[in-house]
């Protein structure tokens, strides 16, 4: 977990899963510090006793600039500063100026939440209270009371007790490996000035390797440029150094990564999406939307969406990344258009636009949030969708048609579709396909894009069944011994040298080639509740719950049946394990599901965003949403 005694490295966004289990109810480097175009933040060392007694003893100052673009409000006139630290959350301590105004002002869509969760949040400044308390899957219905717990008793056998004060809660027996799993990933929560503010990647006692937790923080710039404004970094990192005047002090520094040390240099794009989709989920399972209302992480917000839906050359609605800015952080091919930046990219929009306080300031962009949705909808369902009678279509397609009515629109020649789908491609189900662009389709299929065309209904109803029905009828080549793999299937021989530029890493069978990674086990859990297979999620969750605890928590295993613990995998991986236990208390409670998915928004069907359809006097130009289905 240290690099040294006083230097460790803080998974921000990239790897979903902790995040989703393990937040944050009052730390404002949630949704503030990963925004700023500052490096580095400085905050005295406090004293732990310091925190307890309720003294406001650390403070970061940063100019307004840092978060505001030029068509953003005025936060208190010239010279004004935002303030991060307790006073920013209006705990009434510290100076006045330090106080955030926050609006009250609710988005429409959040008002028809689902959510059944009271805004009664435990206010207590431990672990327990602010990471686990406020995402624990208390009981619907009130059951016998619980026997008190004596001090020092053991807390991770018992997660029902940990829960809103005043509530009485189910007692859940837990098998042994779901009790080091909470006790791991307690291990591995980092603090950044008394509070907690994330996890390391790896807690490997073993390792020594800085690489183990991604300690690559320098500037965010490379080669004197630097990215915009609402980049997410992948990961930071947390310090302490001496105090300059002041000897035997010591001061926190918070380093961000955005890419400019990462492998390739290339920036998160995902990061960011993680960021709104989460903040989403905190507000539905806490009931406490008092974080996403703040302005800092409106601002946030704004700045996020702003970046991705900015003006550029693609035709497409989709978003156009290079190779590597996902959760497959190396070449593996997947630069243009990649699903698992769409379905991520599709989910936030909706998370933003249920966030987003609607005023003049933002209706134009909640406008320009609904336009995308229906188009990447739209095409998405179109263009990326295979099945057996798609693939015989494709197979079919004429070529180098130049009209506007043409079939094959993105000029895809027959000779494309692989050998190995011919034959792989079930008679029933299908899935969508990994990358799309001119005369080019990417057949390979990638699990965690597809799981979440599932999950944020980005797929229709009868395509989101489809991929289900495919993952159940490849059970041997998509879980096998380890859910799941992370594509299907590996690039190998001449195909991973000229792919992959022969990286020593991505062998096949191996890492991102092909290897099973058990993180994305609860977003397959997520999405078989969602499509009414719990029993296929329970399955999944059985074989990992087999070989995690004894094979140590890795981060990934590899050949093609997920046999091997990864050559390079690094064990007690946190998003591993908290993949796991997330898994786990979804499985036990499946009506909490509904507050992490979205059902279909027909509003988006209905609405057309290309124009086509308006009286231009051109019959060709008719949009192509509004052509019979294929019979």
């Amino acid at each position: 977990m240290m690099m040294n005694s006083r230097s460790c490295i803080c998974v921000s966004a990239v790897k979903p899963c902790c995040r989703f289990l393990i937040s944050f109810k009052r730390s404002s480097l949630f949704g503030l510090s990963p925004l700023i175009n500052s490096s580095k933040l400085r905050s005295r060392k406090i004293d732990a006793r310091s925190i307890r007694s309720g003294v406001n003893c650390r403070r970061i100052a940063l100019d307004r600039n840092a978060f505001c673009d030029s068509e953003s409000t005025s936060w208190g006139g010239a010279g004004s500063r935002v303030l991060i630290g307790r006073a920013s959350i209006g705990r009434g301590r510290g100076r006045g100026r330090g106080v955030l105004v926050i609006p009250r002002i609710a988005s429409d869509f959040r008002n028809q939440s689902t959510s059944s969760l009271g805004s009664h949040v435990n206010k207590d400044k431990s672990f327990e209270g602010i990471f686990v308390k406020p995402l624990v899957f208390k009981e619907l219905e009130q059951t016998e009371e619980m026997p008190k717990k004596e001090s020092g008793g053991d807390e991770d056998a018992k997660f029902g007790n940990v829960g809103v004060k005043g509530e009485t809660e189910r007692v859940v027996s837990q098998s042994e490996a779901e009790r080091e799993a909470w006790k791991l990933l307690r291990g591995a929560v980092v603090n950044y000035c008394g509070f907690p503010v994330g996890t390391v990647a790896a807690n490997d006692p073993g390792d020594k390797q800085k690489t183990l937790n991604y300690d690559q923080s320098w500037e965010k710039t490379v080669d004197c440029h630097s990215p915009g404004p609402g980049l997410m970094p992948a990961s930071f990192k947390v310090k302490s150094v001496p105090l300059e005047g002041n000897a035997g002090s010591f001061e926190e520094c918070l380093d961000a990564d955005f890419g400019e040390s990462a492998i390739g240099r290339v920036s998160p794009v995902d990061s960011g999406l993680w960021w709104i989709i989460l903040l989403r989920a905190y507000g539905k399972l806490t009931g406490d939307y008092t974080l996403q209302e703040r302005i800092d992480v409106q601002t946030g917000i704004k700045l996020i969406l702003k970046l991705c839906l900015a003006d550029g050359f693609d035709m497409f609605p989709t978003l156009l990344v290079t190779d590597g800015s996902c959760m497959i952080d190396r070449r593996m091919g997947i630069h243009g258009h990649p699903l698992e930046i769409q379905a991520l990219f599709y989910s936030s929009l909706r998370c933003a636009r249920e966030m987003l306080n609607v005023n003049d300031e933002t209706k134009n962009l909640v406008a320009a949030v609904n336009s995308r949705l229906s188009a990447l909808s739209f095409h998405i369902r179109e263009y990326y969708w295979v099945d057996i009678k798609k693939i015989n279509e494709i197979y079919r397609y004429n070529t180098e048609e130049y009209s506007a009515d043409a079939t094959n629109k993105f000029n895809i020649y027959p000779e494309q579709i692989p050998s190995w789908l011919v034959d792989w491609i079930p008679n029933r189900g299908g899935y969508f396909i990994g990358n799309l662009q001119p005369a080019h389709m990417d057949f390979r299929f990638f699990t965690l894009g597809n799981l979440w065309a599932v999950v944020s209904s980005l797929g229709s109803q009868e395509q989101n069944e489809g991929v289900m029905a495919l993952i159940e009828e490849k059970w041997d080549d998509l879980v096998a011994n380890m859910p799941l793999k992370i594509c299907f299937p590996a690039l190998e021989q001449e195909e991973w040298r000229i792919i992959t530029g022969s990286d020593p890493k991505n062998t096949p069978w191996s890492y991102h080639n092909g290897g099973s990674w058990p993180t994305l086990l609860w977003q397959f859990t997520l999405a078989c509740i969602k499509m009414g297979k719990l029993d296929l999620a329970k399955k999944a969750v059985a074989v990992a719950e087999k070989r995690l605890k004894e094979d140590q928590w890795p981060e990934y295993y590899d050949t093609r049946s997920g046999r091997f613990v990864g050559k390079q995998s690094r064990l007690y991986q946190t998003w591993t394990i908290a993949g796991f236990l997330a898994s786990k208390k979804l499985i036990e409670q499946p009506e909490k599901a509904s507050l992490l998915f979205w059902e279909e928004d027909y509003q988006l069907l209905e609405t057309c965003v290309c124009g086509l359809n308006k009286s231009s006097g051109k019959k060709k130009n008719k949009c192509s949403r509004f052509t019979p289905p294929r019979s």
